[in-house]
């Protein structure tokens, strides 16, 4: 018995090709598949050297991007030095209008699907403390969960793929994504067209197939590389609920209806109705991070309001919980006869790979860069997440790219969003490389 061993490769329609196990073999098909495998990881070594050679530059548009750092979708510098980096590149670029977002699309010299990479661009409102050389020059403003990175990676992936031009079956389609960080940039993407790209230069039909994503992480070593089927972030939404009683002297409270202790019972019956009500196993995560009340010692408020954020890794269990909420603090208020309003503010939905895109993706990178590089994700992340709307429509992955350096520990590194997050550019070889090697792949799959 033979049996053909290796990574699942994704077809064109999306579908993995089993591991072929069979009785008799041809010797000659058995050579067939040892060259075309032989033929493959002469590809990714290729791959990786490229990468490799790429990462001085890549570095010092990362830099240039961590020191001069932008909000939200307006990202005007932004877009100026990607579009620098581009310069060059045999690219269709479009502008997006109604954010600083770029679509770069790259044709190949053979018909074929396209794929999408993604990148996102901006940065957070909070001052940078790493003390690094190229610290950001923007008070108030910080890289600091890796968007530079993913940004110039992207840029790297674009060289690397468009010097193999002539013989991609199909286009790469480039997503430079403003307003990850809670401004929904990838929807205003969309909403302009981003997945429908049109036919390929050639006339031929050339739809969107798959979607992949890299994000940088403190929490794993340089380089590695970490994903799953299914949910992998988690959708986040915001919850306002205001008790309103009735104001009095704080010596008197018979007098009036104190709001204060009626909130701290609704917050305290919300985490109650979390753990007895959801699945430990679909679960959810409600933090209050502000209660807002009174304006002085000895003065009874007329309102009370609760502030905080709710997470949840399927549809079901978010619409649960916040009708859970609402029931809960309406309930609390009923009983103490107070008045109670609550808002929600839908965010991010599910970020949920597909699990045949996912399996794809962990077989390239096994291949790429080794198994003892690879991971597969025993749970999900609960942190949010726009590529969501990209993968709520198209099927794809998402996966984490470590980088924290081999002097510190990933389980005490500063994490992403903190003002002390470093990351390392050694990492950023690796990106290069899974970026253009997902598409390579998803665009050749074997035969």
């Amino acid at each position: 018995m033979v049996q053909v061993s290796g990574a699942h490769l994704r077809s064109r329609h999306g579908v993995d090709d089993p591991v072929v196990v069979v009785d008799d073999i041809n010797p000659l098909g058995s050579t067939r598949h040892l060259w075309m495998h032989s033929m493959l990881a002469m590809e990714l070594d290729t791959l990786r050297d490229e990468a490799r050679d790429l990462l001085d530059e890549t570095s010092t548009l990362r830099r240039t991007l961590h020191r001069w750092p932008e909000l939200g979708n307006d990202l005007p510098v932004t877009r100026e030095t990607v579009l620098g980096a581009l310069d060059g590149l045999p690219l269709g670029v479009t502008l997006h209008e109604t954010t600083s977002g770029i679509a770069a699309l790259l044709d190949g010299g053979k018909p074929g699907p396209t794929v999408l990479l993604r990148g996102d661009m901006d940065a957070l409102p909070l001052k940078e403390d790493t003390g690094l050389d190229f610290e950001s020059a923007t008070e108030g403003q910080m890289h600091a969960c890796g968007h530079d990175t993913h940004t110039a990676m992207l840029v790297g992936a674009a060289k690397l793929l468009s010097a193999r031009r002539a013989d991609i079956p199909g286009r790469v389609l480039f997503m430079f994504q403003p307003g990850e960080e809670g401004h929904g940039g990838a929807q205003f993407m969309i909403d302009e067209g981003l997945l429908d790209p049109g036919p390929a230069a050639d006339g031929s039909d050339s739809p969107v197939t798959g979607a992949y994503a890299l994000h940088i992480t403190s929490n794993l070593p340089t380089g590695w590389i970490a994903t799953k089927g299914g949910s992998i972030m988690a959708s986040a939404d915001t919850m306002l609920i205001t008790v309103t009683g009735r104001g009095g002297h704080a010596s008197q409270p018979h007098h009036a209806l104190d709001p204060i202790p009626i909130a701290c019972e609704i917050v305290q019956a919300i985490q109650m109705m979390v753990t007895r009500t959801i699945d430990v196993f679909d679960p959810s995560v409600v933090t209050v991070g502000r209660i807002t009340a009174g304006t002085t010692n000895n003065v009874i408020p007329e309102k009370a309001v609760i502030e905080g954020t709710i997470r949840a890794i399927s549809e079901s269990t978010r619409k649960k919980v916040t009708d859970g909420i609402r029931r809960v603090a309406e309930g609390v208020s009923a009983a103490h006869d107070a008045q109670v309003t609550v808002e929600f503010l839908d965010g991010y939905p599910v970020t949920s790979n597909n699990a045949g895109a996912a399996d794809f993706a962990l077989g390239v990178v096994k291949d790429l860069i080794g198994e003892n590089q690879t991971v597969r994700l025993p749970n999900p992340v609960m942190g949010a997440e726009d590529f969501s709307y990209v993968l709520n429509q198209v099927p794809g992955a998402m996966l984490f790219l470590g980088g924290t350096s081999p002097d510190r520990n990933p389980n005490t590194a500063a994490p992403n969003h903190s003002n002390r997050v470093l990351f390392d550019e050694a990492a950023m070889v690796n990106g290069i490389a899974v970026y253009s090697a997902m598409a390579l792949r998803h665009l050749t799959p074997a035969t």
